[in-house]
């Protein structure tokens, strides 16, 4: 798998946790269900986050080797 898509998809993950605290920050949802799910949401984009920088790393290390 090529880093420059590992690169471009964690930008996306990162523009999308923008747009869901932006959401809450102003106020975006309509009660409180709705701000834990996108409580959520940012978490389990934040994990996916971590999966894809890990796989980054491992794809570097067996470039390097």
């Amino acid at each position: 798998m090529d880093s420059k898509i590992l690169g471009h998809l964690q930008r996306k993950i990162n523009e999308r946790v923008e747009d869901v605290i932006e959401s809450i920050a102003s106020g975006g949802s309509k009660d409180f269900a709705e701000y834990k799910e996108k409580c959520g949401v940012i978490r389990g984009l934040r994990l996916a986050h971590m999966e894809v920088s890990d796989l980054a790393g491992r794809l570097k290390e067996s470039e390097d080797e």
